[in-house]
């Protein structure tokens, strides 16, 4: 089975906890993901099938949109709701500020990554140093806060919207804006809403899933394709993966062969070399 589902993740489940239950479902290992949202966080996962999952970077690549909403006046080791407080002060910020240190984070800046995260530091994972209470120093990551709007401010709560570039971590996002503000800011709520072009409403639960009610994306709707259809000497050449020196002027090329999906062609310097065989 080779293919794509959209999956509207589930609170307190994690991204592995979603493809270990597809890969049950379908009764195949080859599941994977195209960015890793926290428990505590629900909405779009991308979780590629089969062969498809050649397609992760390329998927993964692409922006993602939030719904995140945060409590100014705590810190948590976890940056968010379900780790240990570390750091409380009372906080009393009118709302201009508050928007006005929000905005000041649109475009590119230097983001500390969270201690708990899988980023790999000296071949271990920052959580894994975190949980043994060992010191490390946190790598920091170049991101691109493309857009960000106040949803709402009540109380010490505030909901944000934004759409950021891979790598982002939002509850770091929050944590400098805290601090922007001279207090501190942790995550309680995160709803990724959309990635890429791939939007929430276009999701399935997991339970619809189980029920066979879903889509299975194919390559056509997951990145831009030039389509060849094949006549029988371009179809031998292409299911032994011979390289194609024709320039069609394009990136992927979906070589078809009486209506069905046979293999994608990536351009290198001068020719297209296999890059995805589907059905050969």
């Amino acid at each position: 089975m080779n293919g794509v589902i959209l999956i509207n993740k589930e609170k307190n489940k994690t991204s592995r906890d979603i493809v270990n239950e597809i890969s049950r479902i379908f009764n195949t290992k080859k599941v994977g993901h195209t960015g890793t949202l926290d428990p505590i966080a629900t909405g779009v996962l991308v979780v590629t099938i089969g062969r498809y999952t050649k397609l992760n970077d390329i998927i993964m690549s692409t922006y993602k949109e939030y719904i995140a909403e945060f409590k100014l006046g705590i810190l948590t080791d976890t940056l968010d709701s379900t780790g240990n407080i570390l750091k409380e002060k009372d906080t009393k910020i009118d709302e201009k500020s508050i928007e006005k240190a929000i905005m000041n984070f649109k475009g590119e800046y230097l983001q500390t990554v969270p201690i708990y995260s899988s980023v790999k530091v000296n071949g271990k994972k920052l959580y894994e140093y975190a949980r043994n209470n060992i010191d490390v120093e946190l790598p920091k990551r170049l991101v691109d806060i493309k857009k960000i709007e106040v949803l709402s401010i009540k109380d010490d709560y505030v909901k944000i919207r934004t759409l950021v570039s891979k790598g982002t971590y939002i509850r770091s996002l929050i944590r400098d804006i805290g601090e922007h503000l001279n207090t501190y800011a942790t995550m309680t709520s995160l709803i990724r809403t959309k990635q890429g072009k791939f939007n929430i409403e276009d999701c399935f639960e997991i339970s619809d899933v189980k029920n066979n009610n879903y889509k299975l994306l194919k390559i056509e709707e997951l990145i831009e394709v030039f389509v060849v259809d094949m006549d029988d000497e371009l179809y031998f050449k292409i299911k032994n993966g011979v390289k194609i020196q024709k320039n069609y002027n394009r990136e992927f090329i979906l070589f078809k062969y009486q209506g069905k999906e046979i293999s994608v062609y990536k351009k290198e310097v001068d020719f297209y070399r296999n890059f995805l065989s589907i059905d050969v």
